[in-house]
């Protein structure tokens, strides 16, 4: 006895992945999907730059900018880009080299300053947070040829040996100075704890800020 039965139906593609049909639609191929799906997130990520840029407002970058430091009583001018310290826009561009770069990690303190009256690692702050305060550095402190007393004590007591270090520790005198005008010896050991002297020099560094004790400026 014959087998009646109808054949089953072909097996066919799911809807998506067929041709359309010859209606006139496009033909939407396995291919096209997976290209389709591959260049467009790439076009499009290609595509998002301009597209903010043309439609954002201007977005402000790290780019330098010119920005009015005082300093020593001066209004200076410097350019400089974010990211740059306080001791960098001083020593490269306004060629105040009299702080100075020896750890540049704000632990020896050869780069002291006084900033609105206390002292500061120029090498810790950055230049653009300092605008508007009152920058003091040791070029600011001598009166034509004659040196500040604490520079002159410091001499006379023979307390440096390279000098590097100098700098700092008579900025940092003259703030403890200006506080504290007659300071124990405790307390002078206390305001200079931020200083280092690699050359060993403590002694005499100490001597000549008591010898100038009584509140002497210059």
């Amino acid at each position: 006895m014959s087998d009646t039965r109808p054949d089953p139906p072909a097996e066919r593609l799911p809807h998506d992945l067929e041709a359309a049909p010859s209606s006139g639609g496009p033909n939407f191929s396995r291919r096209s999907f997976l290209k389709s799906v591959g260049v467009t997130p790439i076009a499009a990520a290609a595509l998002a730059p301009e597209a903010a840029q043309a439609q954002g407002a201007a977005v402000l970058g790290p780019a330098a900018s010119a920005l009015a430091l005082t300093i020593n009583g001066q209004k200076r001018m410097v350019t400089v880009e974010p990211r740059v310290t306080l001791l960098d826009a001083m020593r490269q561009q306004l060629d105040l080299t009299g702080a100075k770069r020896v750890c540049d990690r704000g632990s020896c303190g050869a780069c002291t300053v006084v900033i609105d009256g206390r002292t500061a690692y120029s090498c810790s702050v950055l230049a653009v947070d300092a605008e508007g305060a009152d920058i003091r550095t040791i070029e600011g402190l001598t009166q034509g040829t004659a040196l500040h007393p604490v520079q002159q004590a410091i001499f006379e007591k023979d307390g440096l040996m390279c000098g590097f270090c100098t700098p700092g520790f008579v900025m940092s005198t003259v703030a403890l100075l200006e506080k504290i005008p007659d300071p124990t010896p405790e307390q002078a050991r206390a305001g200079l704890d931020g200083n280092i002297c690699r050359c060993g020099t403590y002694v005499r560094l100490l001597e000549a800020v008591l010898s100038v004790k009584g509140g002497a400026r210059g």
